[in-house]
């Protein structure tokens, strides 16, 4: 993923905060964030993970045509027996803030690839960790958010007991 546009908007904020139930009026009253420490409104956290929306190529994000992964029981779009046998997940996922985001800024995000680990799993087999480290920068080159997600493959489906 690389994002090569992410406008931090204040609507966006209010809403996201909404979405995730806070409250906290530092998301949306300008008045009162003025009172506070940071002294304006910011975004919440997890917020820069709205950014998958701005990437085309975001592969959780629905495309009209074409099959989707859906979000029920059983993905919807994904054709059994693809991606080797085993499963995956999302396992971790972490924030550093270097600063918070703020309404008016464009952040942009670029991707790296971070560890790759293996443990041995008692029912699926071998496990594998791959970690993924996305840098959220401002319109001037300034780093304000780094996220480290892990994700974990199996080897094998979990047998069902």
């Amino acid at each position: 993923m690389a994002i090569d546009k992410f406008p931090v908007e204040a609507g966006h904020i209010m809403l996201f905060a909404r979405a995730v139930g806070d409250p906290n009026k530092i998301y949306y009253d300008d008045a009162y964030a003025r009172t506070t420490q940071v002294g304006s409104v910011i975004a919440p956290p997890t917020f820069v993970q709205a950014s998958a929306q701005f990437d085309p190529d975001y592969r959780l994000r629905p495309k009209i045509g074409q099959p989707w992964f859906g979000s029920g029981k059983e993905p919807s779009g994904v054709p059994q027996g693809s991606g080797g046998g085993g499963t995956g997940l999302h396992a971790e996922q972490h924030y550093e803030y270097h600063r918070h985001p703020r309404p008016g800024e464009v952040l942009t995000a670029t991707v790296r690839p971070g560890q790759t680990w293996e443990r041995q799993g008692r029912r699926a087999g071998k496990l594998i960790f791959t970690e993924t480290i996305t840098e959220y920068r401002d319109q001037h080159g300034k780093l304000v958010v780094t996220a480290r997600g892990v994700g974990v493959r199996t080897e094998r489906p979990v047998e069902q007991s």
